[in-house]
């Protein structure tokens, strides 16, 4: 591969965390920066359906980077959830959404983080602040981001920022936001043919806090029920997980996007947390949470500070 920085999002890349990269780059190359847009797992169906629909490529798939290979980090800055080698990088740049935990660099760098609903509302902001003109493909790639992220804007994570760039996108990528965004979320629904393995690595995350790692993982779905059909051999991989990561916890929850629930099985030496922090007791190692369906606003933080 040539040298050139690397952008990329997390591992077991989401929709925003590809269509951000790809945008990333596209910016970048507005302000006169080469840069190189990859990832760092297998593209999910949702994302597969923005790919085709635009009928472009996936970026380029990596697992690791050399020692002092230039990276800018997008949708993303824990170094669990990066690319192994990610410690003797450097870092010349984040663009992100999330709380910022276990990061550290050796000198200093471009950070950008707002409590956005999503990583390309921040990219939106940034081409308006430039002056540069947003073309269809990268309104289509904004927009699929946004409408991942936020579940078509009912996820909590939603804030008035994604709704305007959502709205000025929609004009831009000459599209019916709503028609769009059910097709393209329905279709990350279809889990027919993934194993149970690949099934809780769809779009999953590792954090630690005080030496205590935990994990969670998060399927979309029109039909909770499907899912759980399939809950002792999903408990067999779980355990398999907790054991191999050396994990205290993992929460798989399974979203509902069209009613917003989520189904959770919690599993590992740390369940009594979801107690807790959900003030729900597990029955077979399940709890129905209503009105849950972000990982980042409402799974996350209530069990981080009750861990």
């Amino acid at each position: 591969m040539e040298n050139k920085v690397f952008v990329f999002g997390h591992k077991n890349p989401d929709t925003d965390s590809i269509c951000s990269s790809m945008v990333h780059e596209i910016l970048d190359k507005k302000n006169g920066w080469e840069t190189k847009a990859v990832r760092l797992g297998n593209i999910n169906k949702e994302t597969q359906y923005v790919l085709d629909y635009l009928k472009i490529e996936a970026p380029e798939l990596i697992e690791k980077v050399e020692e002092g290979q230039e990276v800018l980090l997008v949708d993303h800055n824990e170094f669990s959830q990066s690319v192994d080698g990610i410690e003797k990088a450097k870092i010349l740049g984040v663009t992100d959404h999330h709380k910022i935990a276990n990061f550290e660099t050796s000198e200093p760098l471009y950070y950008t983080a707002k409590p956005y609903g999503c990583t390309a509302t921040i990219l939106y902001e940034e081409f308006k602040a430039l002056g540069h003109t947003i073309e269809r493909k990268e309104a289509i790639l904004m927009a699929s981001a946004i409408i991942s992220d936020t579940l078509l804007l009912k996820s909590p994570t939603t804030t008035q920022k994604d709704k305007k760039a959502l709205e000025e996108l929609e004009t831009i990528a000459g599209i019916n936001v709503n028609e769009y965004g059910l097709e393209m979320l329905k279709a990350g629904t279809d889990l027919d043919d993934f194993t149970e393995e690949e099934l809780i690595n769809i779009d999953s995350k590792v954090f630690e806090k005080e030496n205590i790692k935990y994990e969670i993982a998060q399927v979309n779905t029109v039909s909770i029920e499907d899912v759980l059909k399939r809950e002792e051999k999903l408990k067999e991989v779980i355990n398999k997980t907790i054991e191999e990561k050396g994990l205290s916890l993992f929460v798989l929850a399974i979203t509902d996007i069209l009613n917003s629930n989520s189904e959770i099985i919690a599993l590992g030496e740390k369940t009594d947390v979801i107690k807790v922090a959900f003030n729900k007791e597990l029955e077979n190692d399940k709890a129905l949470l209503e009105g849950v369906v972000s990982r980042k606003k409402q799974l996350l933080p209530n069990i981080d500070k009750n861990i």
